[in-house]
């Protein structure tokens, strides 16, 4: 046989078994894979449309493309009522936002009402505190914390909690916020990242990541408009929320760092008034995040 002909046969048997380029064809497909897996949408996000038309709500939101809600308010509707319509519409809400009361005061109720909606992940959102927020209130959150996450695991849920900003004031060589991660229980407390209020008092959400790769279970992704100089009141006009990947948060190499981390949800909250608009905005841009 010569050559040309045994070098036509290879080619051949190559193509037909698959063999040929296939290394080069997985990393340009590995390459080109999402970063992360299709984020899910808060409830607070649609709240004015929750009020008007529950039902309605839910079939617009999975008309955008989302299959995941996290729900913090049920919007006059009992548990068992949520679940059921989102079991008609294949949603579900594997996390459920509460009251720093309701852990302390009434946590079987929020066991309860956990499991029926089928959430896996607890988390509370903010500390309640007088101004500025201090290191006692850092302690009490703390032992709160310890205790809930720990009736929240033998019920086989996780407990996280979510910054709001005040958290990020000096303390010793770091912030309240590192006094709050070395202080809870790896085991039992971990952590919903919201990148809006880290960026606002000027933490900065990939160093956060990567210093504590272990503890953040969730993120509620916002964004900070550019040129805005935030500060630790855990407060700030809706105008400063703007599109994901349009402000001050590196996204791209936060969902990297994220990926690495073994984050598990990612949720994207928009709290200004034009959210039909801009939240399909923020979810594409999302999912244009490639490897």
């Amino acid at each position: 046989m010569g050559h040309r002909t045994l070098l036509t046969a290879l080619l051949i048997c190559l193509l037909l078994t698959g063999n040929l380029f296939t290394a080069p064809d997985q990393a340009a497909a590995r390459g080109n894979e999402r970063l992360v897996p299709d984020p899910g949408v808060v409830s607070y996000t649609f709240r004015h449309q929750f009020d008007e038309d529950f039902e309605g709500t839910l079939d617009m939101i999975k008309e955008m493309g989302f299959t995941k809600i996290e729900f913090s308010n049920l919007f006059g509707n009992t548990a068992q009522e949520v679940r059921d319509m989102l079991d008609e519409r294949g949603l579900s809400c594997p996390s459920f936002g509460v009251g720093y009361g309701n852990i302390v005061n009434d946590i079987e109720r929020v066991i309860g009402e956990a499991k029926i909606l089928g959430a896996h992940h607890v988390r509370v959102a903010w500390i309640p505190h007088d101004a500025p927020f201090d290191i006692q209130d850092a302690r009490r959150a703390v032992d709160d914390f310890n205790r809930a996450g720990r009736t929240l695991k033998q019920a086989g849920i996780q407990f996280s909690y979510h910054n709001h900003g005040y958290e990020f004031r000096p303390y010793g060589d770091g912030t309240l916020f590192d006094y709050m991660m070395e202080n809870t229980d790896p085991e039992y407390v971990g952590y919903q990242m919201d990148t809006f209020w880290m960026t606002h008092p000027g933490a900065d959400a990939v160093e956060l990541m990567k210093k504590y790769p272990d503890r953040f279970t969730m993120i509620h992704m916002k964004d900070l408009r550019e040129g805005v100089e935030g500060d630790f009141s855990g407060g700030a006009p809706s105008e400063y929320d703007v599109p994901l990947g349009t402000g001050q948060v590196d996204f791209p190499a936060l969902l990297r760092a994220a990926r690495d981390a073994g984050v598990e949800y990612y949720w994207i909250e928009d709290e200004t008034e034009n959210v039909v608009e801009r939240v399909p905005q923020s979810r594409e841009y999302i999912r244009s995040i490639r490897n």
